[in-house]
């Protein structure tokens, strides 16, 4: 399994260590990846997603899991928020001609 947030797609960054005698020698910086489950209101359920730190204090910000998916352009997403995001326009859709 990659270490990449399934929302935001932050990754693993290259960069050095760096010695007091300024001798350099790679290494990479891992993402904060945390399991979490967010709820879709749109859905109605809970949905299981393995999401950066950064990642969940921008659903926060946004305002929830469902108005992420729907902001948020697709080349950043993993197919299964792609598949989710799909799920949930097409319940809003539904939701939006029942009201009219």
């Amino acid at each position: 399994m990659s270490r990449i947030c399934e929302l935001t797609g932050k990754g693993r960054q290259v960069g050095n260590n760096v010695s007091h005698a300024n001798n350099k020698t790679k290494r990479t910086f891992l993402p904060n990846l945390q399991n979490v489950t967010l709820m879709s209101d749109a859905l109605g359920s809970g949905v299981k997603l393995r999401v950066s730190t950064h990642g969940l204090r921008s659903v926060e910000h946004v305002g929830g899991l469902d108005n992420w998916l729907l902001k948020t352009g697709d080349d950043l997403l993993s197919l299964r928020a792609r598949r989710l995001k799909r799920d949930v326009a097409k319940k809003v859709a539904a939701e939006t001609v029942a009201a009219a």
